[in-house]
């Protein structure tokens, strides 16, 4: 993959605006279409499409596992702990108007937020371990049953 020199520099210019977009779309969900789960899935195409043009090798030390599985974790926990916040708060599960007591529509709009950042944690992180999952899977196939 190494001759393809204009897509390895066409990639490597397309990410960044990729990621970005994927911000946009997150912190622009609440007032348009959009959200959590779109940013997470934008967020991902981006570093899916550095490890198809760089290989997997290449996009697991930028991005490692590791990092990716902790990715998830805070997501899920993040989503979880803005509910279990406004239980503690006295009232229901994900009941944003006591997050901030002296103003509820700013409590509305600080756990949405988190929720949905949350879910774009959640979701790409997802994502980016099916594609290790599937790209990792034909040189194991490979490697162990022929």
């Amino acid at each position: 993959m190494k001759h393809h020199l204009i897509l390895r520099i066409i990639t490597k210019l397309l990410i960044a605006p990729i990621l970005l977009f994927a911000l946009y779309v997150q912190f622009h969900g609440e007032l348009g279409p959009g959200g959590g789960f779109q940013a997470g899935v934008i967020a991902a195409a981006a570093i899916i499409l550095y490890g198809l043009v760089f290989g997997l090798e290449a996009v697991e030390r930028a991005v490692p596992p590791g990092f990716v599985y902790g990715l998830m974790a805070a997501g899920v926990l993040l989503y979880a702990g803005t509910g279990l916040a406004s239980v503690a708060l006295g009232g229901n599960y994900l009941d944003y108007d006591l997050l901030d007591p002296h103003d509820p529509v700013h409590g509305q709009h600080l756990g949405i937020m988190l929720v949905e950042l949350g879910v774009l944690f959640t979701v790409a992180a997802t994502m980016i371990l099916i594609f290790y999952a599937f790209a990792g899977r034909p040189t194991q196939i490979g490697e162990e049953e022929w």
